[in-house]
């Protein structure tokens, strides 16, 4: 039986103005992804980096805007909006921070074709297909780029900057490691609504299910006591993603309890949850989460709160550390949460 939740993504909540899993398992010793990514490049410090494609993208584009584009799609690091704060590290689950979508008549050929490029850029190439499926799906069967809206903070090429792409279930960015303790540029949203907006418990044909189903996997081993603790009654709201620190009281498992079975499955489905992006950012993500002691210091929990089919496979689930936030909203569809970086004090901005 399907749930009949509200949900917060019905309408848009408006701004004016890779590697496949094996790779993964190589570059963290999969082993234990505790083991430190020693000697990286990406382990939170440096210039902001051209050199990778999606941001060599961003610089040509940003080259490539006329004065008036600038006016309308760029704004400085640390531009604030009315109600927003600081409008760069703002997040939501459907959200324009500005008003052209990628393929109207704005924006030339030659600048559609950079922003997919640095799209591209951003994604692991093995899920690219599934991004693309997703973005149809949720925008009634239009192409990538026609219900998208792009941004720019700062200026490529001189100092820090960030390219944001934002729209329906999606925000992703493109910082260049311009944010040192920050992975993904910030944080960042994906989500999937396939075949209908109240979802099955099989939530068919819906990209990031599997990701649920290897979480769910590590409770399958838990012992009754354990489940008993990981198991929460209601959800937080979605949108609660802000870190709290070592001295929070987190809810669920803490993953230092867990043994080395149980463990070697929830590392599993970590990489599962990375995978979808380019190595440079699982990179990030994981070298932020050492830097916090890894995932022995996160909590895992598993909320009664939605389950739909009352199947006991647990659709909405949250994985939590002091600087580390990945919240899995399975009902009524698939919205994901995620907030990572090696300082707790880093502050966030989000409006479920």
């Amino acid at each position: 039986m399907k749930t009949n939740q509200q949900c917060s993504d019905c309408s848009a909540d408006g701004v004016e103005g890779g590697s496949s899993r094996r790779d993964f398992l190589k570059l963290t010793g999969m082993a234990a992804v505790a083991a430190p990514l020693a000697g990286s490049s990406l382990a939170l410090a440096g210039e902001p980096d051209l050199s990778k494609p999606a941001e060599t993208a961003v610089k040509a584009l940003y080259e490539n805007l006329t004065d008036t584009q600038k006016k309308q799609l760029c704004f400085g690091w640390d531009h604030k909006a009315e109600a927003r704060g600081t409008l760069r590290t703002f997040v939501s689950n459907n959200w324009q921070i500005t008003s052209p979508k990628i393929l109207s008549n704005y924006f030339t050929k030659k600048q559609q074709d950079l922003v997919h490029d640095i799209f591209k850029g951003i994604v692991n190439p093995e899920w690219y297909s599934k991004f693309l499926k997703q973005l149809k799906d949720d925008t009634g069967g239009k192409p990538w780029g026609a219900e998208q809206s792009i941004a720019i903070f700062g200026k490529p090429g001189d100092g820090k900057f960030e390219f944001v792409m934002t729209g329906r279930h999606m925000t992703l960015r493109a910082d260049g490691n311009s944010e040192d303790h920050v992975a993904f540029g910030g944080p960042i949203f994906y989500g999937h609504a396939a075949d209908t907006f109240n979802e099955g418990p099989t939530h068919k044909g819906n990209v990031f299910w599997e990701q649920a189903l290897r979480a769910n996997k590590v409770y399958t081993l838990l012992g009754e006591e354990q489940k008993a603790l990981s198991l929460v009654e209601k959800t937080p709201a979605e949108s609660a993603v802000e870190f709290r620190g070592r001295a929070a009281k987190f809810t669920g498992i803490p993953v230092a309890k867990l043994d080395s079975a149980q463990k070697k499955e929830l590392q599993g489905a970590l990489s599962g949850l990375i995978e979808p992006f380019r190595v440079d950012d699982q990179k990030k993500a994981i070298a932020c989460l050492e830097k916090q002691g890894g995932l022995d210091q996160c909590h895992l929990t598993f909320f009664k709160q939605g389950d739909i089919g009352n199947d006991k496979v647990w659709d909405n689930w949250r994985l939590e550390g002091p600087a580390f936030v990945w919240y899995f909203r399975g009902s009524p569809h698939v919205h994901v949460w995620v907030n990572v970086a090696d300082d707790p004090s880093i502050p966030l901005n989000a409006k479920g």
